[in-house]
């Protein structure tokens, strides 16, 4: 039972490398199954020990991503992740996949950030705007 559970997984952490400005993740790190190439995870947390809060990035399908600031846009804290939806532990806002409020307190959408793909990597451009 246990394996048949850890095979279901749809999430990964995952410590990302900062080039210049930008996070760059292999593609194949969504692959649920290294040998498989069909089956995929539905989103990434990613950190980077200079970052103050993780990233996480949803895979919408084979060319779209999106990355989404981990931090709720109420009174800053940490998010959560379950499945498609962020939450805050705090006040209970809770955002969608694509960083867009689904219930307050929280009023503003989450910080997104520029994805392009690139011979097989994810590049999340942290530039600010």
């Amino acid at each position: 039972m246990s394996a048949l559970l850890q095979s279901c997984g749809i999430s990964r952490q995952y410590s990302s490398k900062i080039v210049g400005d930008e996070l760059i993740i292999p593609v194949s790190e969504f692959k649920n199954n290294k040998k498989s190439q069909d089956q995929f995870i539905k989103y990434m947390i990613v950190q980077n020990d200079i970052l103050q809060f993780p990233i996480c990035i949803y895979r919408l399908s084979e060319m779209e991503y999106t990355a989404l600031w981990m931090q709720c846009t109420h009174q800053g804290t940490e998010l959560q992740v379950f499945g498609d939806k962020l939450q805050c532990p705090a006040h209970g806002s809770e955002f969608t996949n694509k960083g867009n409020v689904q219930n307050g307190p929280a009023e503003m959408k989450l910080r997104t950030f520029p994805i392009s793909i690139d011979k097989d990597q994810i590049r999340i451009s942290l530039k600010a705007r």
